[in-house]
């Protein structure tokens, strides 16, 4: 039964990556920017999927974030268009998808616990919910570090800026501080927002 519902969830996930690949609204660059992350991790969990099987609700997880990246690649994680609709009724001044990513992104924490529990010593003591944390926050660092730098590389083009997700949101002037040197204000991403 679980091998079922797992190639459901792999049927869904590969229907959805196969309509994010249809004409994306910020064009093939930046859709693979977006969709390659998720790619990469679904792999991952194909090539281990015999030898090292995660329970069906770490495979649900996976899908649902798999499933918001191609829909924010297909999109743009700026204009995906019901949270234009949400950002338009309760009159927000940016489109929430990025946020509302982040948050759910969150939830690949359970999905680390179970491989900790399961090929670590660790038990269910306080040292597993550090750890958790501070991996979940490593990955979370090491990604917003590379679209830093894709942004950087891209010396401010259009599939950077739309990689990088600006939408005027005062974080990323926080994020700028963080890379302060002597070319602070001439970045690309922080042209926008000015000194603090």
């Amino acid at each position: 039964m679980r091998s079922i519902i797992h190639s459901f969830l792999l049927l869904i996930v590969t229907a959805v990556f196969i309509w994010s690949l249809i004409k994306p609204t910020g064009g093939y660059l930046l859709w693979a920017l977006e969709v390659a992350p998720a790619v990469v991790g679904l792999i991952a969990v194909l090539i281990t999927y015999n030898k090292f099987r995660l329970s069906t609700l770490s495979y649900v997880i996976i899908a649902i974030l798999a499933i918001l990246m191609f829909v924010g690649g297909h999109y743009t994680y700026s204009r995906v268009p019901l949270f234009n609709w949400i950002k338009d009724v309760f009159d927000l001044k940016r489109n929430p998808y990025d946020r509302f990513g982040h948050f759910i992104k969150g939830l690949f924490a359970i999905v680390v616990r179970e491989i900790l529990l399961r090929k670590t010593p660790l038990t269910k003591e306080a040292w597993l919910v550090a750890i958790v944390t501070s991996i979940s926050l490593a990955i979370a660092a090491l990604y917003e570090i590379i679209e830093w730098l894709v942004s950087t590389i891209a010396k401010g083009g259009k599939a950077g800026k739309n990689f990088l997700g600006r939408q005027g949101d005062h974080i990323v002037l926080i994020t700028c501080i963080l890379f302060l040197d002597k070319n602070f204000f001439e970045r690309p991403f922080c042209e926008k927002h000015g000194p603090p």
